[in-house]
């Protein structure tokens, strides 16, 4: 298999080259649009600051199962019509998290749109549970 996509990335190495541009131009357009990503070790951080509010946008199921300690819970699907419920933290950053990062760049755009200063956690709760990290229920 890789011998063939060989084969075919020399005979058409235009198309080729115009399919690795093409793609990297998209995952720049989608890290910028998301803003920045922290990790976990930069949201601790953010957090012990006081400078820092989580947004879990995970269904409130999800929610229940397991969350990061004092994060708010709007979900995804949720977040138009109760975005006025974020203006009382203004003054602070919202770092989005997900199941595993899926939704967090859109939700940072519309959030960034709304006058918020917006982060994301890069690979949403799995990196957080992943580095054994506390969650409450």
């Amino acid at each position: 298999m890789l011998a063939q996509l060989i084969e075919f990335a020399s005979n058409h190495y235009l198309l080729s080259t115009l399919f690795v541009v093409l793609l990297a131009l998209l995952l720049a357009n989608e890290a910028r649009r998301g803003g920045r990503s922290l990790s976990c070790r930069e949201l601790t951080a953010a957090l012990n600051a006081g400078s820092a509010v989580v947004l879990d946008v995970r269904p409130h199921k999800e929610f229940a199962t397991g969350h990061i300690t004092g994060a708010l819970n709007i979900p995804y699907d949720k977040l138009d019509s109760r975005l006025s419920e974020l203006d009382k933290h203004k003054g602070k950053t919202l770092i989005v998290v997900d199941a595993m990062g899926q939704h967090a760049g859109s939700i940072c755009s519309t959030l960034k749109k709304a006058g918020h200063e917006v982060t994301r956690l890069s690979g949403g709760l799995a990196s957080w549970r992943n580095d054994n990290l506390p969650v409450v229920k």
